[in-house]
C-alpha cells in the first residue's frame, strides 16, 4: 500500500493530536525557506538562528491555536517574521547597517557583486519597511497576504513597500 504524503494541515493536526513526529516532518518541509526568510530580515546569522528558533517554539506551542483560516505555511511565515522583528528591535532599535557588517565585495562575478549592494542597501532600511519589501517584492505575496502576515492594514503595507522602493532608488544609484 503507497502512503501519500501527509499536507502541512494535517501535520499541524497531527501534531497537537499528539503525534511526536509531525511537527519535525513540517518543520522539515519549510526550514530553508524560514531560515533564509530569518536571514533576509535580520542582520546576522546568530540572530536569524536565535529569531527562528524562538518562531518555532511560538509554532511549536501555538499550533493548537491555529484557526485554518489561513495556509500553514503563511502561519510559520509570519511567526517567523514577527519573531525577527521581535529580535531586530531588542538587539538593535534604531541601528543603520553599517557597510563593515557585510566585508568587502573582493573578487566576485558581477551578480554576486550585485546581490551584496542590494543585500547591503535592504539592511539599511527600517525593519518595517523592509518586512513589507521582502514579502512582497521578493518573497512574491500579494500586498493582501503580506497584510495578513505581518498583521497591518494594506494601506500600511503599500505605503511602507513605496517608502522602501523609493530609498532603495536613492541607496542603489549610480
Amino acid at each position: 500500500m503507497t502512503s501519500f504524503p501527509r499536507s502541512d494541515a494535517d501535520l499541524l493536526t497531527a501534531h497537537v493530536g499528539g503525534d511526536r513526529d509531525a511537527f519535525a516532518e513540517l518543520i522539515s518541509r519549510h526550514h530553508r525557506r524560514l531560515y533564509r526568510l530569518a536571514r533576509a530580515t535580520t542582520r546576522s546569522a546568530e540572530d536569524a538562528d536565535d529569531a527562528l528558533q524562538d518562531a518555532l517554539l511560538a509554532a511549536h506551542r501555538g499550533a493548537p491555536s491555529f484557526r485554518n483560516d489561513a495556509a500553514v505555511g503563511s502561519w510559520l511565515h509570519r511567526i517567523v517574521v514577527n519573531a525577527c522583528l521581535d529580535r531586530v528591535r531588542r538587539t538593535r532599535p534604531t541601528e543603520p547597517a553599517s557597510d563593515e557588517e557585510f566585508g568587502s565585495i573582493g573578487d566576485c562575478t558581477g551578480q554576486v557583486d550585485t546581490a551584496i549592494v542590494v543585500r547591503r542597501a535592504l539592511m539599511r532600511l527600517p525593519i518595517e519597511q523592509r518586512a513589507a519589501v521582502l514579502a512582497v517584492d521578493m518573497q512574491g505575496y500579494s500586498v493582501a497576504d503580506a497584510a495578513a502576515l505581518l498583521g497591518v492594514a494594506e494601506g500600511t503595507i503599500k505605503s511602507r513597500c513605496a517608502r522602501a522602493r523609493a530609498r532603495l532608488a536613492v541607496l542603489l544609484a549610480p
